[in-house]
């Protein structure tokens, strides 16, 4: 399938800027590309009822967190906790601000945004450590936050995507742990070994993730090839997925993951968890972020505050 029009143009437009591709680039550089590719965008700030920059605790220190606040908050409101993509490499609260801000407008449920650590300064499982400890600290101070503990959700897209599978399993195996309402997965990465059938088809030239990109990533998030067996870096190796919160899995269709998030709906489906699988045609990687630039992305977006509303308010 062909990439649409409107993604075909955009994609012009960001070669124009000579940006260089991420494996061939530090992770310090990587992330600063990001970053000014995000701010370069200059789209309108979605306003929502507050925004709050803090910290809370974490296994290995002060976790860093953006709390975004529904217009008329009520007390005993669902809530989001979301993980921003990038590998587990890049990406931060800010390259995800709005559709942090989207989610939060359009569902009308607090969102808690993770900072996480990352690789190369922090490798696996620090991600998972800080991910999980996140969404037990929102659980566990649900009511001074006016949550109500039994809705909440977990979501990210690609590594955050990876992330929120995570923390869900890591929650229906600890007996003290939250109680995840719901999943929004979006292009989720399942599998750090990669080399699926869409790795060949959409593996260049079908945006910023391509099949060289991911051997940069799990180099740079993981301790040694022996951690691509650990289902914490890689849920596609969990023994089952049954018991797990009903899921959104938004994929994209010329995307190198695109195999793996079909793959994941079925398994999800196959164990018992109600999951509605939503696939994009013509969009790439990354797509969701995109909004207002890509009417898909808006659409997408539009999708899964829909099913966050429905499930948690």
């Amino acid at each position: 399938m062909a990439m649409k029009p409107q993604l075909v143009a955009l994609l012009e437009a960001m070669a124009a800027l000579g940006l260089k591709p991420m494996h061939e680039l530090t992770p310090v550089d990587a992330r600063q590309q990001m970053e000014e590719g995000v701010r370069a965008r200059d789209v309108p700030t979605i306003e929502v009822g507050g925004v709050e920059d803090r910290t809370i605790p974490g296994p290995g220190g002060e976790i860093p967190v953006r709390i975004y606040h529904p217009e008329g908050a009520t007390s005993g409101s669902g809530a989001l906790v979301y993980f921003h993509g990038g590998g587990h490499v890049i990406g931060s609260p800010d390259t995800h601000d709005s559709v942090a801000r989207a989610l939060c407008r359009d569902a009308g449920i607090l969102v808690l945004s993770v900072d996480y650590r990352m690789g190369p300064e922090a490798k696996f499982p620090a991600a998972v450590e800080d991910s999980y400890a996140a969404t037990k600290w929102l659980s566990d101070n649900a009511d001074a936050m006016g949550v109500d503990a039994s809705r909440i959700a977990v979501g990210g897209d690609s590594a955050g995507g990876n992330l929120a599978l995570v923390t869900s399993l890591l929650a229906r195996d600890d007996a003290d742990g939250p109680a995840i309402a719901y999943q929004l997965l979006v292009y989720p990465v399942m599998d750090y070994t990669g080399g699926t059938p869409t790795y060949e088809t959409y593996g260049v030239g079908y945006g910023p993730l391509m099949a060289d990109t991911i051997p940069w990533f799990r180099d740079h998030y993981l301790n040694s090839p022996a951690d691509l067996a650990d289902w914490r870096a890689s849920p596609a190796r969990a023994e089952s997925f049954a018991g797990l919160p009903p899921a959104l899995l938004i994929s994209a269709e010329c995307d190198i993951l695109a195999h793996e998030g079909r793959e994941c709906a079925a398994r999800l489906a196959a164990d018992g968890v109600p999951c509605e699988h939503v696939d994009f045609e013509g969009m790439m990687h990354a797509f969701f972020s995109l909004a207002p630039l890509l009417d898909d992305a808006v659409a997408a977006q539009k999708l899964a505050a829909e099913r966050l509303k429905a499930a948690l308010t």
